[in-house]
């Protein structure tokens, strides 16, 4: 034979590679097997040989395929796949391309919850110190789930019979299938963005792993995480647990027992209402009991019981100048008289007519000016002892408050002053016959004052 008779590998390699990909039974095959040497490349390609107790063979899973995967292939897993045989041209060597994988035995999803549980919690989605409280009264809650169906229908009729002051907003949601997750995903976040709700019910009724598999995607789980608001879940019923169930802040085990946790029941409120009524009387009956013997006791106290003793001193001083102002005159008096007789006498005494004239007249003017001086005296004296008299009455408490005056305190302390008060303060106002208890709206400043 010549050489030209002779094929290359290269060409040799393609016609058996034709002949692999032209053949109907290799083109979609079935075929089991375990996993071993398990790589998963960081392009999301994964690399692996299926064996069983006799033969091996090469495999492959490109990224688009293996994004698809419930669970994660580990080393020694027993698996279903479906794909084709073709033959690796650079090694000539053929090998199996997988287009899916499921595990033999306790099946996919079972594994790829496990594995997902596992990672959450490891990193921490599950720990309760996370956990957001759900309000005691909220004013609105959100509800994530289909417009059909017992479960809008239960939540919505149980908050309603509850807690009627309760408004209730809807979020239309994929519950199951392909679009679920991520419609999940999108209206947690809108309900975030919009922060109308005070807490969110997310949920939907009973059916199998695979109608209630969007509440196990990653996605669902890490945006329930993320919410600023507080989430219930309760995805099926009681013995149903998602992943989402061990991520929000509580779980109920079905919607209608969501929306008995959400609300409080309108009897208990009215109920605690009762007893914060009774508290607040007790409270307030003796505060009042307080205050009513503080102000008994300023009644009774010294300067309030007797308050003639506060200007008792005054009126003494009073009394001994008005006495001193007595002697004074007297002594004047006596002493002019002295000396109008010692004139008579020098009169009676020389006895000239012009000088008798002439002192006549001094005389006369010196009484009359001595007479005006001492009315004069006297006048200024009373007048003194009379505004004394009105300042000592004016000073008086009881005086003062009878007037419409009254004295205000704030924490047992006299207010002096408007920079003392602040809007909302508590005052006590003292007026002449009992006190009242006052609040603060606003406090406004005096031209030229200061706060």
């Amino acid at each position: 034979m010549t050489a030209s008779s002779y094929l290359t590998v290269k060409a040799l390699t393609k016609y058996i590679k034709r002949k692999f990909d032209a053949d109907p039974h290799l083109r979609d095959v079935y075929v089991k097997g375990e996993l071993s040497n398990v790589k998963i490349h960081t392009s999301g390609h994964i690399y692996f040989t299926l064996k069983d107790d006799e033969t091996r063979i090469s495999a492959t899973m490109f990224r688009t395929q293996a994004s698809k995967l419930k669970f994660k292939p580990e080393e020694g897993m027993q698996v279903f796949i479906r794909g084709d045989v073709s033959v690796y041209e650079s090694s000539g060597s053929y090998q199996l391309y997988a287009q899916s994988m499921e595990p033999d035995g306790i099946g996919g999803l079972f594994i790829a919850f496990n594995q997902l549980k596992e990672k959450l919690h490891k990193e921490g989605l599950f720990n309760p110190n996370f956990k957001q409280p759900i309000p005691k009264f909220p004013n609105t809650v959100g509800v994530l789930t289909a417009t059909t169906g017992a479960a809008i229908r239960d939540i919505c009729t149980t908050i309603s019979r509850r807690y009627p002051l309760c408004e209730i907003v809807i979020y239309p949601t994929i519950v199951q299938g392909a679009q679920a997750a991520p419609n999940i995903v999108k209206n947690i976040k809108l309900a975030n963005e919009q922060n109308l709700c005070d807490v969110l019910i997310m949920g939907r009724g009973g059916g199998s792993i695979e109608d209630l598999w969007a509440f196990n995607e990653e996605i669902v789980a890490r945006a329930i995480f993320e919410s600023k608001i507080p989430i219930i879940s309760a995805v099926g019923h009681e013995t149903d647990t998602t992943i989402a169930d061990y991520v929000a802040d509580l779980r109920a085990p079905t919607p209608t027992a969501a929306a008995e946790l959400s609300v409080p029941h309108q009897k208990e409120l009215y109920q605690r209402i009762l007893g914060s009524k009774s508290y607040l009387h007790q409270v307030m009956s003796s505060k009042l009991a307080i205050e009513r013997n503080r102000l008994k006791k300023l009644q009774n106290s010294y300067p309030l019981a007797t308050p003639e003793r506060l200007y008792r001193p005054f009126t003494e001083k009073m009394i001994h100048l008005d006495m001193r102002l007595s002697r004074s005159g007297q002594v004047f008096l006596m002493k002019k008289n002295s000396e109008l007789q010692r004139l008579d006498g020098a009169i009676k005494m020389y006895s000239p007519k012009n000088a008798i004239q002439y002192y006549g007249k001094q005389l006369d003017q010196t009484t009359n000016l001595l007479t005006r001086s001492i009315l004069k005296l006297l006048s200024n004296k009373k007048e003194s002892f009379s505004s004394t008299i009105r300042t000592l009455e004016a000073l008086n408490p009881l005086t003062i408050m009878n007037r419409g005056f009254s004295v205000t305190f704030k924490e047992d302390k006299v207010i002096k002053s408007v920079s003392q008060l602040s809007v909302n303060d508590e005052i006590t106002v003292q007026l002449q016959d009992g006190k009242a208890r006052a609040k603060i709206i606003d406090t406004q400043v005096n031209e030229g004052g200061s706060k």
